[in-house]
This record gives C-alpha cells, sequence and structure tokens, in this order.
C-alpha cells in the first residue's frame, strides 16, 4: 500500500466509525474515489483494531465502574446499580447483532456492498436520525436504560450490517427516539461498539489466518495509530459539542453523500 492510502483509509475509519456516518460505506466507496486496490483484511483489521483501543481508553473509567459493579451484582446478595444494569444493558444490546451477523454473514459480504445500497441506505437512515433528532423529548440520561431499551437498541444496530447504515447513526437514532438526550444516545452508542467491535476484529482476524495474505507489519502499525488518534479525537468532540450543534450537520452530510453516490451510478 502506498504511504498515502494508509494514512487515508486508516483517518476515514477512524473519524467516520463514532460519527453516525457509516464508516463501511466510506471504506468501500474509497477505492472507487481514489481508484485504490482493495485493503485487504490485515488492514482492515488494524484500522478496526485501533478504533477498539480508541474506545476502551476513553471510557476506561466507566468501563472499570462497570465492571466492578457487574461482578459484584451476580455475587450473592449483590444489589443492582446503575453500573450494573448499564453492564447488563450492553451485553443484552449485543446480541442481535452477533445473531444476526452470523446468519447473514455471507449476503453482506457478498451482496449488499452495492453502491446502490450504500446511497439508499445512506440517504433514508439519515432522513430516521434527523426525525428522531427533531420530534424526540430527549430528557432521559444514561442512567435510566433499560433492559428493554436496551434490546431496542441492539436490535437497531443490528440493522448497521447493511453496509451505509452507520452502527453509531441507528443505534443513536434508536436511543433518540426512546427519549435519551443525544449525549446519552451518544454515550451509550460508544459504549456498545466495544463488543461490537472486538467482535468484527475477532471476526476479520479469524478470516485472517486462514487466508495467505502477506502481511507488512509496518503499514498494520501505521494503521492502527492513525485510526486510534482520529477516533479519540473524535469521540471527544462529539461529545462535548453535539448537544449544541445537533445531529443536523450529520443528515444534511449523508443526504449530500446519498445524492452524490446516485449522481456517480445514474448520471
Amino acid at each position: 500500500m502506498e504511504l498515502i492510502q494508509i494514512i487515508l483509509l486508516a483517518l476515514i475509519q477512524g473519524l467516520t466509525e463514532f460519527l453516525p456516518i457509516s464508516s463501511s460505506a466510506h471504506l468501500i466507496l474509497a477505492p472507487y474515489v481514489f481508484g485504490y486496490a482493495d485493503q485487504g483484511l490485515a488492514f482492515d483489521l488494524a484500522v478496526h483494531l485501533g478504533t477498539l483501543i480508541a474506545v476502551v481508553l476513553y471510557f476506561r473509567r466507566e468501563i472499570l465502574l462497570m465492571l466492578q459493579d457487574w461482578f459484584v451484582s451476580l455475587s450473592p446478595g449483590g444489589k443492582p446499580t446503575a453500573n450494573s444494569r448499564l453492564g447488563w444493558s450492553i451485553i443484552l444490546a449485543t446480541i442481535p447483532v452477533m445473531l444476526i451477523g452470523v446468519l447473514i454473514k455471507d449476503l453482506v459480504e457478498n451482496q449488499l456492498r452495492a453502491p446502490q445500497i450504500i446511497a439508499a441506505t445512506t440517504i433514508i437512515i439519515g432522513l430516521l436520525l434527523w426525525w428522531a433528532d427533531r420530534y424526540s423529548k430527549r430528557n432521559m440520561g444514561i442512567g435510566s436504560m433499560n433492559l428493554k431499551h436496551a434490546l431496542f437498541i441492539g436490535v437497531a444496530q443490528a440493522i448497521a450490517l447493511i453496509p451505509g447504515t452507520s452502527r453509531s447513526g441507528i443505534t443513536m437514532a434508536a436511543a433518540l427516539m426512546l427519549g435519551y438526550t443525544r449525549e446519552a444516545a451518544s454515550r451509550f452508542s460508544f459504549l456498545l461498539s466495544i463488543p461490537t467491535i472486538l467482535a468484527s476484529v475477532l471476526w476479520v482476524g479469524k478470516d485472517l489466518l486462514s487466508s495467505e495474505e502477506a502481511v507488512n507489519w509496518l503499514d498494520l502499525g501505521l494503521g492502527v495509530f492513525l485510526s486510534f488518534a482520529a477516533a479519540y479525537t473524535t469521540i471527544h468532540f462529539f461529545l462535548r459539542f453535539i448537544e449544541r450543534i445537533g445531529m443536523t450537520p450529520f443528515v444534511i452530510y449523508r443526504l449530500i453523500l446519498g445524492v452524490i453516490i446516485l449522481g456517480f451510478l445514474y448520471l
């Protein structure tokens, strides 16, 4: 891979993984736009690992408290807390995407990566995100998360297996529809990404071990670092400003991107 390709793809993954604009769509479209060959399984694994490290480090305190209370809740006489309930919510919300992902893996990889599908999902989910942000009550914090809400968000997350949907976009939209604030919806979406991205890394890693693809460790290391730096910065500023700016800028971007893709396909 050329250095500029490594930098571009790593930054795309880091910037778009946690913004509601679909990282998978951008990674699929990048070779079409810039004329690059497919980056391969190894590099996909590297940039996803970088974003995983970023979200774990950013939420390290919350994760530690959540794990402590979750394990205490398992012990005899252990009382549930907001943190332990949040842990159970994340576990439950992860199950749908795991089950459905196994069932439709081949469909996603072989038939749903078409630009037409990406254009459609980019526009449709963008409009859904706008509706959820515009008309929801947005009066609940993340401490109000319960298993019923978590399951609803988890089912929504499974829809993001379709390229162009955006895992963060659909989960934020679902949480907003339930009445959570923008910050709470974003925070839960980011925490929920940890087991989801981890599963993706392990899945791609399994495929990589069985492939004969050559591995350039320097390229992979650079990909991990750049995607980590971009993702960590994105999480920080997104949470800091999302209550002020809302979802409209991302909706507009999605609509423009979808129209541009359709324009290239049919004009």
